[in-house]
């Protein structure tokens, strides 16, 4: 079988208070992940934790007793769009304790030019392993794959970064669980929905700790609105694709954190991971998968897409 995969959990996609974030954490010191991903990604102006209270908590989760040597990573903002911002990333890529989840171009920059090594979220638009080969020259160490990129597509990039000598030197993490992160706007579409701007939005978005849907006219979710994010309307979810994941030879699988039952999705992928899951403690509910295998994203599907010609 060799070597078995990892699990990490996510940064926290959406608006949550400062109690929630710590709790969610908290809770997490005992679950069966190996790396926890810490940090705002999505806007700025969400502040119930700053650079210092997030770098504080790192080291406090790095530090517990109960955290079973878990890996800490601190992830940057994804889209920078002011000197503040970017003020504040070169704090993260500073901070001289823990392995940086790049999100952005600036942040990889930033982190190449201090030869820090690095790792690079899904924004990063990484779609061959020429790009991986170029990064890696400047410190890649793990890719997380953009969640668009089809199983096939994951072969070919492992199979040509072997050809070149390189497969060993990064490690591949796959977003697994949640909704996908499809793109990011200079607008706010939370703000939007309530007839605010941008400037002046309220902070609507902590009103939906899981982001705020949006359903066509046939009652069909489409998208998951979170501020400056579009998310996908479903949640993508590898569970039953597991083991053509690990004989791939994918290193980590992802789940991204929500409001609930988040540690029961985290055991059910660990159980099935290592074999040992009741086949009954886990059904895909209305979720998606189609990327994986080569289909619209939205749809949910265990045979590869073939497009009509």
């Amino acid at each position: 079988m060799g070597v078995i995969m990892k699990l990490s959990l996510g940064p926290i996609l959406y608006f949550w208070s400062l109690d929630d974030i710590e709790s969610f954490y908290q809770s997490m010191l005992d679950a069966p992940v190996d790396i926890l991903y810490l940090g705002e990604t999505v806007c700025s102006k969400r502040r119930s934790l700053g650079f210092e209270q997030w770098l504080e908590l790192a080291k406090t989760l790095s530090n517990s007793k109960e955290s079973n040597s878990k890996e800490i990573v601190l992830s940057t903002l994804s889209l920078i769009e002011a000197e503040s911002e970017l003020k504040t990333l070169r704090r993260y890529c500073d901070n001289g304790d823990f392995l940086v989840e790049a999100n952005d171009m600036a942040a990889v920059q930033l982190l190449s030019e201090k030869k820090i090594p690095f790792s690079i979220g899904p924004t990063i638009n990484v779609y061959n392993a020429q790009t991986l080969a170029i990064l890696q020259k400047q410190g890649l160490q793990r890719w997380v794959m953009p969640v668009e990129l089809s199983q096939q597509t994951l072969v070919d990039i492992l199979a040509d970064l072997d050809d070149m000598g390189i497969k060993d030197k990064i490690e591949t993490e796959i977003f697994s669980y949640g909704h996908m992160p499809l793109a990011l706007s200079a607008r706010c579409f939370t703000a939007r929905a309530h007839n605010l701007p941008k400037d002046q939005c309220d902070l609507k978005c902590i009103d939906y700790p899981d982001g705020l849907q949006v359903k066509s006219q046939e009652d069909q979710s489409l998208f998951t609105l979170n501020g400056i994010q579009t998310l996908s309307g479903l949640r993508y979810d590898l569970y039953n694709e597991l083991q053509e994941m690990q004989a791939i030879g994918v290193d980590i699988v992802r789940i991204s954190p929500r409001s609930r039952q988040t540690k029961a999705i985290i055991n059910a992928y660990y159980q099935k991971i290592n074999a040992t899951e009741d086949a009954a403690a886990y059904t895909i509910a209305e979720n998606c998968n189609g990327y994986w295998h080569g289909e619209p994203g939205m749809l949910q599907s265990s045979q590869p897409y073939t497009r009509d010609t």
